[in-house]
């Protein structure tokens, strides 16, 4: 090796990627030169021969430097931007002060683009005359696309750093140019340039980008996302390009942003992408003075000085000294700059996609693109901003809600919203305990569905806690219905007796409706109130069977006589159920009495007389829970919009189903269909016999030897099962096709396609502008301060865990003081006698 010469081995046309402890060079197509410089290289000299011994083209792209940086405790490296004569000294000094022999360079090509001097995009033009000497054209691509002027201000001058703004700043902003020419020439360049950047920008996206749908409400809050990616980009960058001021990334004198928020996120990512933090030296309305936070220890002259132009929003950067010249001594897991406001910009596009969207995949969404791992409460404080910004603040959500409801029904009148509020002292003003609300087309479309309706509680987690009661119908596909909605304060007697009393009242007065449900003392103590309406004979109430199981299980432990209980529970007939109820009781008496306890019509289907059309569970509750879980954490507003989209998108699917049935001749629902066409097939295995032509008696025996009393007449078969299901049991459809009967007379209305399409017939209209809803003029409606949850961080789950949540077959804690089962060393009680 020349003493007079420095080895550099320069890669390009890869990807530089930056792991914990080291920066690599990677891609299928990366290319290697290698080049000896000299000792006295400058960076202009650099930078030609490279563009001489590589084919990269002078006049279409830029190179950024980066050199590949050893630290001194121990094997690590980091990046290093060589960018001026003084960095490629430091580079090339490498090989005298360190063990390396050979300097490896990488090489990231960007492409030119050009820039007129005037601001395009996110910035407002600014041609401020006798202050800016605007050169004609300008190459490189930065935070603003905005000039990049002389100010005639010293940026090495700190002396003025505190000043405040000169008042000569925007006078004659409104002042482009001088005459008619210049303004048509100045259009002519900027409309050229908008349309090449945007071609460029739009070549790019059709390159690197793929769409990703989602299904979203058509709402600002609730916003369909095409393409998350550009959405990120397009959310946190409020500039056509990503990177700052020129072609080596530094922030420019002369550089406008629309607002200083706008210049704090630019100075933000500007320096996690640098790897560098500065401190604030003075901020106010009317200034931003940023400095390097080592400067004192390093002697970095970096440092941002910034002013607000005259009767404007807009800053403008005066003075500017950079980059940095300072170097990280370690790799650090999380950056200063990069706070939860930054977070929350970076996440919004996310949450509008996902409003579920999980803390930790918040975290991995920043690790990816900043490289730095921020902590979880760091991520969880950026969620909740970025819900804040989206969907409104919690507390003044309440306020909201009465004049939300009066929009929703300016464009879908006949909805029913029922408020309970308590009196305060203040004047004009109550507290909020309940609401309920149920729109026109559930209620409309309930009355051609089945009389059955699933009603089941679950908590909100955002700032207040509460309960959201929901009431679920089910169609003749066996899909849910959505029905009816309440906010209140928990789950009590006094709030499920209200809830039920507000759907009969304004609902449905249909008679003989089954609800089902679970066991809480709310709702048995309101469905036998003879005041609410919801007593037998005006409706028949029955019990979740997974809910009862797990009452079992609590109690007795078994999981051998929980299997039977559930069996029992599902028997059609009586003399399948006494069978498992005889097992039950040899096995252990006290569960039989337990379960004798409970009248046998609330839980078995045998003892059903049809009521819950086989429905044995509230599950079609707990689907639409989880179809609401993300918006339980939102505010009300919020959670109501989302009732409102969520039921629009199952009426638009369905009714256009439906539609497609009818115009196709189907008579039946495709789940009848399907039930059918299975029992259809048992037919022609089975032995019939005929008994009186009159009644339609008949004795039918099956494949496996069981014999059936059919009377078509009556539309009664011993199995019980076209009772219980409201469609012809394998039974009747055999004495059917025997006597040439169309069996599809036995099917109940409600499976019919005319029913489908008429419960999903009535119409949604869109929401009117928030600007055209009706003034509220009613009282001002405030959250309690019972209901607000304390204490900062991740709220805590409400949700009482039971024997249903414990996963089949799961593996026990083995204790590894006591080494029992069931328990680990923290609980073990039986730390005293071990020791």
């Amino acid at each position: 090796m020349s003493a007079s010469t420095i080895p550099v081995i320069c890669y390009y046309n890869g990807q530089i990627v930056r792991t914990k402890t080291d920066v690599e060079h990677e891609g299928s197509e990366t290319r290697i030169v290698p080049l000896k410089i000299p000792i006295e290289c400058t960076f202009q000299e650099l930078i030609d021969m490279i563009y001489s011994k590589t084919i990269i083209d002078k006049r279409r792209f830029n190179l950024v430097l980066i050199c590949k940086y050893p630290l001194r405790n121990g094997n690590r490296f980091q990046p290093f931007q060589v960018r001026d004569d003084s960095s490629v000294r430091e580079m090339l000094d490498l090989v005298n002060t360190t063990t390396i022999e050979e300097i490896e360079l990488f090489i990231k090509v960007v492409r030119v683009k050009a820039q007129l001097n005037q601001c395009v995009g996110g910035h407002e033009d600014l041609f401020v005359r006798n202050h800016y000497n605007v050169a004609q054209f300008d190459y490189g691509c930065g935070p603003s696309s905005g000039p990049v002027p002389d100010t005639g201000l010293n940026a090495d001058d700190e002396d003025s750093a505190d000043e405040e703004p000169n008042d000569e700043y925007g006078e004659d902003v409104d002042d482009e140019c001088d005459g008619a020419d210049a303004d048509v020439e100045v259009d002519r360049h900027a409309s050229f340039l908008r349309a090449f950047n945007q071609a460029l920008e739009n070549e790019q996206i059709l390159d690197e980008s793929s769409p990703v749908a989602y299904h979203l409400p058509p709402t600002p809050q609730f916003q369909h996302v095409e393409n998350l990616d550009i959405a990120v980009a397009s959310c946190w960058t409020p500039w056509v390009q990503p990177t700052t001021g020129n072609s080596s990334g530094e922030f420019v004198i002369g550089q406008v942003f629309n607002s200083k928020s706008d210049l704090q996120e630019a100075a933000k990512i500007y320096s996690i992408k640098a790897h560098q933090e500065y401190v604030v030296v003075a901020s106010s309305k009317k200034l931003l003075v940023l400095r390097c936070k080592k400067a004192e220890e390093c002697h970095c002259p970096w440092k941002l000085h910034a002013m607000v132009i005259k009767d404007t929003s807009l800053f403008v950067i005066n003075k500017y000294t950079g980059p940095h010249t300072c170097v990280n001594p370690c790799l650090n897991r999380d950056h200063h700059q990069l706070d939860s406001q930054l977070v929350s910009t970076h996440i919004k596009a996310l949450i509008q996609a996902q409003f579920t969207l999980s803390t930790a995949a918040i975290q991995a969404s920043v690790m990816e693109k900043w490289g730095y791992q921020i902590s979880y409460k760091k991520a969880l404080d950026g969620k909740h901003k970025a819900i804040r910004q989206l969907f409104g603040d919690f507390s003044q959500s309440y306020t909201e809600l009465s004049r939300l409801f009066l929009g929703i029904d300016q464009s879908n009148p006949g909805g029913v919203v029922v408020w309970k509020t308590f009196e305060t002292n203040m004047p004009n003003t109550e507290i909020f305990q309940r609401v309920f609300w149920s729109f026109k087309p559930s209620i409309e479309g309930f009355q051609h569905c089945r009389p059955v309706m699933s009603i089941d509680g679950t908590h909100l987690y955002g700032k207040y806690k509460g309960k959201l009661l929901i009431a679920m119908g089910c169609d003749g596909n066996n899909q849910l219905f959505p029905l009816a909605f309440a906010i209140t304060e928990g789950e009590n007697t006094d709030s499920w007796g209200w809830f039920l009393a507000c759907i009969r009242n304004h609902v449905t007065q249909r008679p003989g409706i089954c609800v089902i449900s679970d066991r809480h003392p709310g709702i048995m103590a309101a469905m036998v109130d003879p005041h609410l309406g919801w007593a037998t004979p005006f409706a028949y109430h029955r019990i979740c069977m997974r809910h009862f199981a797990s009452n079992f299980m609590t109690r007795f432990k078994d999981k051998i006589l929980k299997n039977l209980v559930c069996r029992a529970a599902l028997a059609s007939t009586e003399r399948k159920f006494k069978k498992h109820m005889n097992t039950i009781g040899r096995i252990n008496s006290e569960a039989l009495q337990w379960l004798e306890a409970v009248p046998f019509q609330l839980w078995a289907l045998s003892h059903d007389g049809g009521r819950r059309y086989g429905l044995m569970t509230t599950n079609i509750s707990e689907v639409f829970n989880s179809v609401l879980k993300g918006a339980r954490s939102l505010p009300v507003t919020a959670l109501v919009q989302l009732t409102f989209f969520r039921l629009n998108g199952y009426f638009v699917a369905r009714r256009e189903v439906g539609a497609n049935r009818l115009a196709s001749t189907e008579q039946f629902t495709p789940y009848v269909d399907a039930q059918i066409q299975g029992r259809v097939v048992k037919v022609g295995s089975m032995e019939i016999v005929l008994y009186d032509h009159e009644k339609g008696l008949f004795h039918v025996k099956s494949r496996r030897g069981r014999t059936h009393r059919v009377t078509l007449h009556e539309k009664t078969c011993t199995c019980v099962k076209t009772l219980i299901y409201g469609f012809p049991c394998s039974h009747i459809i055999s004495a059917c096709q025997h006597r040439c009967v169309d069996f599809r007379l036995f099917v109940d209305r409600y499976y019919t396609t005319q029913s489908y399409y008429d419960t999903w017939a009535p119409l949604f209209h869109p929401i009117f502008n928030e600007d055209e809803w009706p003034l509220y003029d009613g009282t001002v409606i405030v959250p309690p301060e019972s209901m607000r949850r304390f204490g900062s961080g991740r709220p805590k789950s409400t949700r009482l865990h039971n024997e249903m949540d414990v996963r089949e077959g799961k593996t026990l804690n083995r204790c590894g003081l006591c080494k029992q089962l069931g328990h680990n060393r923290r609980s073990c009680k039986n730390i005293n006698q071990v020791q």
